[in-house]
């Protein structure tokens, strides 16, 4: 494994957090030894303070995702793991930035990619993401709903090995519109997506009500859950698993997962951050690329 960071910043966390390893600058990427940490130097632009946000390392924290997509890209890396970061800070030193999963889809050249998280055998997936919750039903298409069912049925297949993937699909509306007495989305766009993924073979559920799809015997009949929007699915996943949960990238053309919390500014430097969630997200990303089979048509 090999970090993308300011080398100064990575030996000083080391000695901080007592650590008994040996912080070796590469000039590409190569296999490291036990008890040696291998970086790619990347300059902050000013010294870093734990627990504090500035602005001038905004583009530092860019251009290190910058150039472990391009040795992704290349296959100089097998997989990008990543640490949390923070949205607005970016966006305050003027840059555009909704997230990780937009960035990387667009730095990578791909039209779409779907968020997934997984905490054990529960994973979740996300037909929207960074949105203001009044922006979600305009971006519930039958194009954008059509092109996610497709990457996470294809991605559960080809990274996951489900041969055929039971997909449970929420519904926007409380009670899945009720038969559309509390929305019309379910029966106007989401059904008919479902039926037309089922004409094509995917194993897909009728739209479900996100305060039942959860409960055990729900969960027993699906591989994955497709919630609508960001905050009706991943409290369930985190309250289920947090600390070790784990976000994955699904459509692109490499490896990625991630975090399954934010940045923690209350506890960076005092020596009390847990990293389960961390190691669990390093340990995905080897699975994943020891599993990975090339995705059908």
């Amino acid at each position: 494994m090999v970090l993308v960071a300011d080398i100064d910043l990575i030996t000083r966390c080391c000695l901080a957090a007592n650590l008994d390893v040996s912080v070796e600058a590469l000039s590409e990427v190569e296999a490291v030894g036990r008890g040696r940490i291998g970086v790619l130097h990347q300059p902050l632009a000013s010294a870093a303070v734990p627990g504090q946000l500035d602005v001038a390392n905004a583009p530092y924290v860019l251009r290190t995702l910058e150039q472990a997509i391009d040795h992704c890209l290349t296959g100089q890396a097998s997989a990008l793991v990543t640490g949390p970061v923070h949205k607005g800070i970016i966006n305050e030193a003027g840059i555009a930035f909704t997230g990780h999963t937009e960035f990387l889809a667009a730095k990578a050249g791909v039209e779409a990619v779907v968020m997934m998280l997984a905490a054990g055998s529960l994973r979740v997936a996300l037909a929207t993401t960074h949105l203001p919750l009044r922006a979600v039903p305009e971006a519930i298409t039958t194009s954008a709903l059509t092109t996610t069912l497709r990457i996470l049925d294809r991605s559960l297949r080809s990274q996951f090995g489900l041969a055929r993937p039971r997909i449970a699909v929420l519904g926007l509306n409380p009670h899945a519109g009720e038969s559309g007495h509390l929305g019309r989305e379910e029966i106007e766009v989401i059904a008919p997506v479902i039926e037309q993924l089922r004409a094509e073979g995917l194993d897909l559920s009728d739209p479900l009500p996100a305060d039942t799809a959860f409960v055990p015997e729900a969960l027993a009949a699906c591989d994955a859950v497709l919630a609508m929007y960001h905050d009706q699915g991943l409290p369930v996943l985190k309250h289920a698993g947090f600390g070790e949960a784990v976000n994955i990238t699904l459509g692109l053309p490499f490896v990625r997962t991630s975090v399954d919390h934010g940045t923690a500014l209350d506890v960076a430097g005092r020596g009390v951050a847990r990293a389960g969630s961390l190691l669990a997200a390093v340990d995905q990303a080897r699975r994943l690329v020891a599993s990975q089979t090339p995705p059908g048509p």
